[in-house]
């Protein structure tokens, strides 16, 4: 007897083969999105910021520092926007950015690779050049970024200063458009940091780092400031020149002791010291900012990040007195005389007008430093012409009338030396209360 099958109806087309396979998907049928390329599309949204002209003197003073060609070392704490100033700096410059980690690299990256050739004892062992170095004279412009300086060993320290002050990499010239920044961190907090060594120190203008609130805000909103060049005045060259040599040989004549002063502890070595080559930085400095017409402040950052504080606030101090009015100029011409408005100014100013007539005394000269006396005391704060006015009038001689000056000056001074006499008196008694 045959076995018994059971009847199975035959499976429709669509179970056999499924939808998918025997038709083409829908027009509203679409694969979802990868995954990465949203997350692309938002990073990309995120990196989409644009630039302001904002007013920022450091990002100035490293833009000038650039222009003038000379060697910038960016110090700031981790995390405070060094990395990211520059490769900003270098988009608005237009300049492609090559960025070395020195701490990494072995000192025959920087001073250059032995290659033997064919025949050495003829040829002698040139020193290859990375590859990083032949794209940057190929291009024949760039930033060249030395990041983490400050955690370079002393050897690699030593190999780096012939790139920094030659351009040198083994027997390769890096060309002139090739500018070089370097940024470090504090030896407290940088990993495994060292001290900069004094002459890799002496090499770069120093520039400490530090954030903006309002900048920072702002950038984070998507707009950062912009950086430009600054623009030199081609009419301005040769007197910014003039102007930068007479200020640095001025001070460095009056204080020879600042041609060169090493500082005693290793942590200020590792700064910004004064010696002959950091001078000659200073006065391109000096220049570079009249040229621009760049601001006090401006000056002041790249001067004291050249020589060192105490040095640069003397060369500082002497460039008010370089543009003090020539004495001379103010006696031979006292009623249209324009005197400064600070007030240690106009005293220097003052003081200078009664030494000229001390080394000629002329009773014409003397009457026209009174006249100035007067305009002083017109134009500003009485108590400055005191000690100006007790000296001129010691400089009269015998046969010189008294000028009519005098009248309107006797009482200042008188007040003045009262109220003097007064605050010594209550200093004196406040001292025997005690």
């Amino acid at each position: 007897m045959p076995e018994h099958v059971p009847h199975v109806p035959p499976a429709s087309t669509e179970a056999q083969t499924g939808p998918d396979r025997t038709s083409p998907p829908g027009p509203d049928r679409t694969s979802p999105p990868d995954p990465l390329d949203v997350a692309g599309a938002l990073l990309a949204l995120l990196r989409d910021t644009t630039t302001e002209p904002r007013p920022d003197a450091q990002l100035e003073a490293l833009t000038l520092a650039v222009a003038a060609d000379l060697p910038v070392l960016l110090w700031g704490e981790p995390g405070i926007g060094k990395t990211a100033a520059l490769t900003q700096l270098a988009a608005s410059l237009e300049l492609p950015l090559t960025t070395v980690i020195a701490s990494v690299h072995e000192p025959s990256d920087f001073s250059g690779l032995p290659v033997i050739g064919d025949d050495p004892a003829e040829q002698g062992v040139p020193m290859a050049p990375p590859d990083w170095a032949v794209r940057l004279v190929r291009a024949g412009r760039g930033l060249l970024f030395l990041d983490e300086l400050s955690t370079a060993p002393p050897a690699v320290q030593a190999a780096l200063l012939r790139l920094v002050l030659e351009r040198r990499i083994g027997t390769l010239q890096l060309p002139p458009g090739v500018r070089i920044v370097a940024a470090a961190n504090p030896r407290s907090s940088a990993a495994d940091g060292w001290e900069l060594s004094p002459p890799l120190a002496n090499r770069f203008v120093h520039l400490q780092w530090i954030h903006d609130h309002d900048v920072v805000v702002r950038g984070l909103g998507g707009t950062w400031p912009r950086t430009t060049l600054p623009r030199l005045d081609p009419d301005k060259l040769p007197g910014a020149v003039d102007y930068a040599r007479r200020a640095v040989c001025g001070l460095l004549t009056a204080r020879p002791t600042l041609v060169h002063r090493l500082p005693s502890s290793e942590t200020r070595r590792g700064g910004a010291w004064p010696s002959p080559r950091s001078w000659e930085t200073t006065l391109r400095l000096v220049a570079f900012a009249t040229a621009a017409g760049a601001s006090r402040e401006v000056l002041s950052l790249l001067v004291r990040g050249a020589v060192g504080d105490g040095p640069g606030l003397e060369l500082l101090a002497s460039l008010d007195r370089l543009d003090l009015p020539d004495p001379e100029m103010l006696l031979a011409d006292p009623g249209r005389a324009v005197l400064p408005e600070r007030g240690d100014l106009r005293q220097a100013v003052l003081d200078g007008v009664v030494d000229a007539v001390r080394k000629r005394p002329e009773k014409s000269r003397w009457d026209a430093a009174w006249a100035l006396l007067v305009r002083a005391v017109e134009t500003g704060a009485p108590d400055l012409v005191v000690v100006p006015a007790s000296t001129l009038a010691a400089l009269r001689q015998e046969d010189w009338d008294v000028p009519d000056a005098i009248d309107g000056l006797a009482g200042v001074v008188s007040v003045s030396r009262r109220a003097e006499h007064a605050a010594a008196r209550v200093a004196v008694a406040a001292r025997a209360g005690r």
